[in-house]
């Protein structure tokens, strides 16, 4: 399991929510809850917190 600094995680953002994260394991945890009324998780790959967003929760590109 690889550890987040303590710096890094002070000035990371949840990219859906801009909440502050919190790591859990082998992922970062949004503080607050996202679009589907559940925290957004993203994986930590070799160390690197990887903060894209869901598919599901990308904006959309079509116009109404």
């Amino acid at each position: 399991m690889a550890n987040i600094s303590a710096q890094l995680l002070a000035v990371l953002r949840c990219p859906v929510t801009g909440s502050t994260l919190v790591q859990h394991g082998d992922q970062l945890v949004s503080t607050v809850d996202g679009p589907h009324g559940v925290p957004c998780t993203y994986g930590i790959v070799n160390g690197i917190p990887v903060l894209l967003r869901p598919s599901g929760d990308a904006p959309s590109d079509t116009q109404e």
